[in-house]
């Protein structure tokens, strides 16, 4: 296998395949990903500053892959800064499985007049990953998140618009009756100008970017989404074509998929998944990237004890969510539709590997650890 930086079939999934076809048109877009048992060259799209989509950090570095893909296969991996970077490249054939955030993608599979894209597993849960208030380091020690909410009344508050953050900050307004001065649309690296020149009072942004705020001293934590218990997920993306063609690709992705993700919920494995993301990225220390995935906050500042749930299936809970956030995109006009198809969304495909593997979803979970646990540089 070879990436650059930028064996078997199961029946159950061949005759998922095989019902695919039969029932889904033929798109102009599609691609030609080869026969069944043949090898394949494959492009990821991932997110190593999207903490809760890190299994694809561990799947580029660990290359899991190799012991399921048939022999001859290439891998390559492609970061993207954001989700939406990684769905317009699947939307237009450059890539083909996608790490996203749950809103692009959402978004994503409401493009199938371009490329059709399915939502096949969950990369993880939580509830202080994308749902996460910073405020300026000299605002007021709060006593409870609730006050810190409060405080936000009549502030400067930024956020990148259309996000996992943007969602949650609204239902914190709406569920707190709070109305900001200014509510920003403002990427990362503005927000970070933001704060550096104080010229925002709050902001709601992902992990690893939260820790990297704290640690530099640019901001501090006040809310997470343990305070109304709203989660933030990621999901596992592919192109609608290859999952129709090779069914055998499909199963040895998933399987490796659960092997990384395995590899993230065991504590022994913190440094090392720290170090991986800490190469993998710019401007980003291990401390950080630690810090992101495996460290714990304070609960006074919405510190989750659990910082990720890993279903690695399609769950009631992950449904919701998807349910939840697609009523959210329709309502600020993002997508067309208030609920996806039915076809969006194929849990059954993660539902079979697991079962032949024998194991039971939730497959693990992340818990915090305290900051002397650290062993990085």
């Amino acid at each position: 296998m070879t990436y650059r930086s930028s064996r078997w079939i199961p029946r159950i999934l061949l005759s998922l395949g095989l019902a695919f076809a039969s029932t889904t048109p033929t798109l102009a877009a599609d691609i030609d990903y080869g026969k069944v048992g043949e090898p394949v060259k494959l492009v990821i799209g991932y997110q190593p500053y999207y903490t809760q989509s890190w299994s694809g950090v561990v799947m580029r570095d660990k290359k899991f892959y190799e012991k399921y893909l048939p022999k001859g296969s290439t891998v390559d991996f492609a970061i993207g800064l954001q989700g939406a970077i990684i769905v317009n490249a699947m939307l237009a054939g450059k890539q083909h499985i996608g790490y996203v955030g749950d809103m692009p993608g959402i978004v994503a599979t409401t493009k199938q007049d371009v490329a059709d894209i399915r939502i096949v597993a969950t990369l993880g849960m939580g509830t202080d990953q994308c749902n996460i208030f910073l405020a300026r380091p000299d605002a007021p020690q709060f006593a409870s998140q609730k006050d810190a909410i409060k405080w936000l009344d009549g502030k400067q508050v930024a956020v990148p618009k259309g996000s996992c953050s943007d969602r949650f900050a609204q239902e914190i307004f709406k569920a707190e009756k709070v109305q900001p001065a200014a509510y920003l649309n403002q990427n990362l690296e503005v927000i970070t100008s933001g704060f550096r020149a104080k010229k925002i009072d709050a902001a709601v942004v992902w992990e690893p970017m939260a820790s990297r705020l704290v640690q530099e001293g640019l901001a501090k934590r006040i809310v997470s989404g343990e305070v109304i218990k709203e989660r933030d997920g990621g999901f596992l993306t592919m192109r609608a074509d290859l999952i129709k063609q090779r069914p055998d690709i499909v199963k040895a992705w998933l399987n490796a998929e659960l092997d990384a993700q395995l590899f993230l919920a065991d504590p022994k494995n913190a440094a090392e998944v720290a170090r991986m993301a800490a190469k993998q990225t710019t401007g980003l220390t291990e401390k950080m990237m630690w810090a992101s995935l495996y460290g714990q906050n304070p609960a006074a500042v919405g510190g989750a004890p659990t910082r990720l749930h890993m279903p690695y299936i399609i769950n009631d809970d992950a449904m919701n969510l998807i349910n939840k956030a697609s009523k959210f995109l329709f309502s600020i006009k993002s997508i067309n539709v208030e609920s996806l198809r039915p076809d969006a969304v194929m849990p059954d495909l993660a539902k079979a590997v697991l079962n032949e593997r024998g194991l039971n979803s939730p497959i693990g979970q992340v818990t915090a650890l305290a900051e002397s646990e650290f062993k990085g540089k």
